[in-house]
């Protein structure tokens, strides 16, 4: 859906949708068309959401199921006696 911009007499700013055929099939006001275009999301970023939140629970379930890493001991230096 390819929109073009247009200024309406009094001067807002309108977006405007046409047909196959070339004739006006929406026109809507840039404000409110902008507002619901925020309010939704597309389908590319919905699914790029659900890929991190999808790898975000895989690496949180490997993080469990492994032992958690001891610190290793100081290595002992032998003292010199007095």
């Amino acid at each position: 859906m390819a929109r073009t911009t247009h200024r309406s007499t009094k001067g807002t700013k309108l977006y405007a949708v046409r047909d196959a055929e070339g004739q006006f099939k929406d026109i809507q006001t840039f404000k409110r068309a902008h507002g619901q275009d925020l309010k939704r999301a597309s389908k590319a970023e919905t699914m790029t959401d659900m890929k991190a939140a999808a790898t975000k629970k895989a690496a949180k379930k490997s993080a469990a199921k492994k032992p958690a890493a001891r610190k290793a001991a100081p290595a002992k230096t032998a003292r010199a006696k007095k």
